[in-house]
């Protein structure tokens, strides 16, 4: 039993969930020489769509999180989505899941490289 609490044991000092969770309290900083952001955004209503596509247009990226609109109402997901597609595709910009909660929106010129995973 001693072998596995070892193994199973964290290294002292390094606490992995705190340094994740602390990689963006970094000071702020205006990035005024910067091409484009990538900017994180939770959607929630209709009205989140145009925010969204804005960026976009903007040439930004956004890293959208629809864990909680996903968990409560999966119809109105599907049409906020849909809206946000379309609107994509009329930049020709790019879309994509990247996991369960997240999906990727990309301006014109910044493609995803969409791979499906083997069953």
């Amino acid at each position: 039993m001693a072998f596995l609490e070892k193994v199973m044991k964290k290294p002292e000092g390094i606490d992995i969930e705190e340094f994740l969770n602390n990689l963006d309290t970094e000071d702020e900083t205006l990035y005024e020489d910067a091409d484009a952001f990538v900017k994180p955004f939770t959607l929630a209503t209709d009205t989140d769509t145009a925010t969204v596509l804005n960026e976009a247009k903007s040439g930004n990226i956004v890293l959208l999180n629809i864990g909680d609109l996903s968990k409560r109402n999966a119809i109105k997901l599907k049409e906020i989505v849909t809206k946000i597609k379309s609107g994509i595709d009329e930049i020709d910009g790019d879309i994509a899941r990247i996991s369960q909660d997240r999906v990727l929106v990309t301006p014109s010129k910044v493609k995803i490289i969409k791979k499906k995973e083997a069953p």
